[in-house]
C-alpha cells in the first residue's frame, strides 16, 4: 500500500495541470474574442454612415446621450444607437455633447458625428442689425428673427448698443444677443478710449456715444465719417452749435423716420431738447446706435479746419472751412435739389 502514494500524488499534479491549461487556454479564448469585438466595434463606429446626403438636424438642450442617439438613428444618419451609445460612454464624452442645430455631412460615420457634436460645431446664422438703427429698431429686428427665441423684457437704452451682424445658434435667446451687443459696445471703448486724442471737447464715454451717434445718422458714406467728426469737434472746440438735421428728427420722432423734409416750425424749435439749431453742446443722449467707425472717428478725429458740410447730390457732403465757402456749397446742393425736382414733373 506504501507504493500507491507516489502514484496517486502523480496523478493529481497532472489533473491539476490539464485543468490550468484548460483555464489558460479558455482565458485566451476569450481576450482574443473581446479583442475581436473590439475591432469590430472600432470599425462599425468609423464606418461610412448611411445618409445619402447633408442632413440638418437639431438637438435640444437638455437631451441626454439616449435620447440623441435615437434622433439620430431616427434620421437615418447612423447605423446603430446603442453602439454609438456604447463608444461615446467607453471614451467618457456623454456629458461633451452639446446641443443645437448641426449639417450632418453625407456619408459621415459615427465616430465623425461623435467629433461634430464635441466640438459644438452648429450652423450659424448671421443676424445683421445695421449701423445708425435706434434701440427700437434693434428690438424689432430681434423680433423679426425666426431662428431666436424668446422675449425681450425691455428696450435697452438708446445707443448702448454695438450694430454689427452676429451669428448665433437657432433657438438663442432674443435677449441674449442684446446682451451681446451691450458687452461688445463696452469692450470697443475699452479697447479704444484711453487711446482717444487728447483735448476732445468731450470728457466721458457717453458723450462719445452721443456724438458718434450723430456721425453715424449724418453719413453714410464711410469713408467721410471721420471728416464728418473733425467737423462737429471743431465746432464744439468753439462753442458753435451743431446744427444737426437728425437730432431735430429724434427729438420729433425718436428716430424713427421722418417721411418728409424738416419744417420751419420745427427747426425754430427750441422746446426741443434735441434741436442742436438752438441748444448748446450736445444733445442729453444718442440718437442712434453708432458703429465701430463712427466711434473710433469722433474719439481719433483727424486735424483739419473745416466746420461745415451740406449734401454734394452724389451722396456724400462737400465740406467747407469758412461760412462764405459753405454758402457757395449750399447754393450748388439747392440747384441740383430744383433741377432733380423739375426733371421729376
Amino acid at each position: 500500500m506504501g507504493e500507491d502514494k507516489p502514484k496517486r500524488k502523480g496523478g493529481l499534479v497532472r489533473a491539476l495541470a490539464v485543468f490550468l491549461a484548460g483555464v489558460a487556454l479558455i482565458a485566451a479564448l476569450a481576450a482574443g474574442g473581446l479583442y475581436g469585438a473590439w475591432r469590430w466595434a472600432a470599425a462599425e463606429f468609423e464606418r461610412e454612415g448611411p445618409a445619402e446626403t447633408e442632413t440638418v438636424v437639431m438637438l435640444p438642450r437638455g437631451e441626454g446621450l439616449i435620447r440623441i442617439a435615437e434622433r439620430l438613428e431616427g434620421e437615418g444618419l447612423i447605423h446603430d444607437a446603442r453602439l454609438f451609445r456604447l463608444m461615446i460612454t467607453l471614451d467618457e464624452g456623454d456629458r461633451s455633447l452639446r446641443a443645437g442645430e448641426y449639417a450632418i455631412p453625407a456619408g459621415a460615420s459615427m465616430a465623425d458625428i461623435y467629433h461634430l457634436l464635441r466640438e459644438g460645431r452648429t450652423i450659424q446664422h448671421p443676424v445683421t442689425f445695421a449701423e445708425g438703427l435706434t434701440s427700437a429698431m434693434i428690438v424689432r429686428v430681434l423680433e423679426g428673427a425666426e431662428v431666436l427665441t424668446g422675449e425681450i423684457a425691455e428696450v435697452p437704452p438708446e445707443g448702448s448698443l454695438l450694430p454689427e451682424t452676429y451669428f448665433v445658434d437657432r433657438g438663442t435667446p432674443r435677449q441674449e444677443i442684446l446682451n451681446r451687443m451691450r458687452a461688445a459696445q463696452t469692450a470697443l471703448l475699452d479697447r479704444l478710449w484711453d487711446g482717444r486724442s487728447p483735448d476732445l471737447p468731450f470728457t466721458t464715454r457717453e458723450q462719445a456715444i452721443i456724438l458718434a451717434s450723430i456721425v453715424e445718422k449724418e453719413t453714410g458714406v464711410a469713408d467721410e465719417r471721420p471728416r464728418v467728426a473733425a467737423v462737429f469737434v471743431n465746432r464744439l472746440r468753439r462753442g458753435m452749435r451743431l446744427e444737426s438735421d437728425p437730432t431735430i428728427i429724434y427729438g420729433i420722432t425718436q428716430g424713427e423716420p421722418l417721411g418728409r423734409g424738416i419744417r420751419r416750425s420745427e427747426l425754430d424749435n427750441a422746446a426741443n431738447p434735441y434741436n442742436t439749431y438752438h441748444i448748446p453742446g450736445l444733445p442729453p443722449g444718442p440718437i442712434a446706435n453708432p458703429g465701430r467707425e463712427s466711434i473710433r472717428a469722433v474719439l481719433n478725429p483727424p486735424q483739419t479746419n473745416e466746420l461745415f458740410f451740406v449734401a454734394d447730390g452724389t451722396g456724400g457732403h462737400a465740406f467747407a472751412a469758412t461760412y462764405a465757402e459753405h454758402q457757395r456749397n449750399v447754393a450748388r446742393w439747392r440747384q441740383i435739389e430744383r433741377q432733380r425736382q423739375g426733371g421729376g414733373r
